[in-house]
């Protein structure tokens, strides 16, 4: 039987060190942001408005770091 999934391994009964790995862990693997998206539908219209909107807040900060690496 093969089990998928993240696993931590609890080190000398130490588990908060083992529910702060796995939740870095989780964190890093976008799984919430994945099940928050799931939870409502979103129109595609608000999707792309959304992902546009980002890109720019992207690309103004991009560009305020040339402005800090150019002086």
């Amino acid at each position: 039987m093969n089990i998928k999934g993240k696993k931590v391994i609890v080190k000398d009964g130490d588990v908060d060190k083992a529910i702060r790995k796995l939740k870095k862990k989780v964190a890093d693997s976008g799984l919430l942001i994945e099940l928050q998206n799931r939870q409502t539908y979103t129109k595609p219209s608000v999707a792309r408005k959304v992902a546009r909107a980002m890109a720019i807040k992207r690309w103004k900060k991009f560009l305020a770091t040339q402005k800090l690496n150019q002086k």
